[in-house]
């Protein structure tokens, strides 16, 4: 699929019309001594303790499935970093899937401007935006990003969200404007809150890593990984850019995914090959290639955002301890250890696991995390991809 597709639809003068008004909409970034607006702390510009800035655009753009085929998405970049005047043209078909990583520590205040960059390729929508941090305990709720009840932002405008970075563990994050659309179409990503007790020595854990502040090292780990599961339905896609009604009653998703893409897509390391019809703008940049020594401990901070069916992920050969459960330890009331081994986490959409890989004893080699429904092993019609990435152990 090529944008001259949509561009005699809307015409190549309306599209001119609107992203020149959108560069002159008002980006605001408010972070505590940034006194440019770039969101960041250089030179005379001093950064306040446990503060962290973060500037995102909200925006359209394309990926490219593992079988080639072209899917038009709505999704957030990463501005950090951007000087103001800037943003607009930075953000321009530059919308990431999975949207960029956030990683806060527990209790730091963290500001996260949101702009909207609004949809270059749909100029006859309007859509606001939001960020909503899902499980996420918010300072207020006016900072929620759920819109009936909080803000949402206008095309060409910016809203900073203030939170107070909660209880350690894995979240995840999307817009919650008409959700249903706005995730089918790709504005999700990873969260996660690392603890306090990160940097310390518990019960000899040597990493000084830990899921939680679990007291006693139960949640000590060596390496984590996001592992952040999602689907496409390519006809709800394709219709969008083509300016037709979307069959939300019929919505169902034939490109099973981690991190934004299909196997063997996963374990490529680099950022894909972007399409043509992004101007060279990666949108890809995520893998899911798991790589340890043995002996290690691995944490996949596993995520569905899939807005139509479970999933199930299952490892073979690497015995696997749940020890947290939407960004909560897995302990009772009276702080008895209520982690538990397995061979499969199974996930609906907005749930989270924190699960730790113990390769003591294990061979180096190659091993995969899967889906076990098999059907989700595939993309679109291409067999023996979807839901799959590989755990390399050295």
């Amino acid at each position: 699929m090529n944008i001259r597709r949509i561009l005699p639809i809307i015409g190549l003068q309306l599209v001119t019309l609107i992203f020149c008004a959108l560069s002159q909409g008002a980006v605001n970034v408010q972070c505590p001594g940034d006194t440019n607006g770039d969101g960041q702390w250089t030179g005379s510009e001093v950064q306040p303790p446990n503060t962290q800035c973060i500037h995102l655009v909200a925006g359209d753009g394309f990926i490219n499935m593992t079988d080639g085929h072209l899917q038009y998405i709505f999704g957030f970049s990463d501005a950090t970093g951007v000087l103001p005047a800037n943003v607009m043209g930075t953000g321009m078909l530059a919308a990431n899937f999975p949207g960029p990583t956030i990683k806060v520590k527990e209790g730091s205040n963290v500001y996260l401007t949101l702009t909207n960059g609004g949809m270059i390729m749909r100029p006859d929508l309007f859509d606001p935006h939001s960020v909503h941090f899902h499980g996420f305990p918010n300072a207020a709720p006016i900072f929620d990003g759920e819109p009936m009840a909080s803000l949402a932002i206008n095309m060409g405008s910016s809203l900073t969200y203030y939170y107070v970075a909660p209880d350690p563990g894995t979240y995840l994050y999307h817009c919650h404007v008409e959700a249903t659309e706005h995730m089918q179409m790709g504005m999700l990503a990873n969260l996660w809150v690392t603890p306090l007790q990160d940097g310390t020595t518990v019960s000899g854990c040597a990493s000084q890593k830990y899921v939680f502040n679990d007291g006693d090292g139960s949640t000590c780990y060596d390496v984590d990984f996001p592992i952040q599961i999602s689907g496409f339905d390519s006809s709800f896609h394709d219709l969008h850019i083509g300016v037709q009604p979307l069959p939300f009653a019929m919505m169902k998703d034939n490109y099973p995914m981690i991190n934004g893409r299909g196997y063997p897509d996963t374990v490529n390391p680099l950022s894909l090959t972007p399409p043509a019809e992004n101007g060279g703008i990666p949108s890809q940049k995520m893998n899911s290639l798991i790589t340890a020594t043995a002996g290690q401990k691995v944490l996949l901070r596993i995520s569905s955002v899939a807005t139509v069916d479970f999933y199930t992920l299952s490892v073979l050969g690497i015995p696997m301890k749940v020890v947290g459960k939407d960004a909560k330890i897995l302990r009772s009331s009276t702080g008895t250890n209520l982690s538990y081994m397995t061979s499969s986490v199974t996930l609906g959409g907005g749930e989270t696991y924190d699960v730790i890989l113990d390769t003591a004893g294990v061979a180096p080699g190659t091993y995969f995390l899967y889906t076990t429904d098999l059907n989700n092993l595939s993309n679109n019609t291409e067999d023996f991809g979807g839901m799959m990435t590989e755990i390399l152990i050295l």
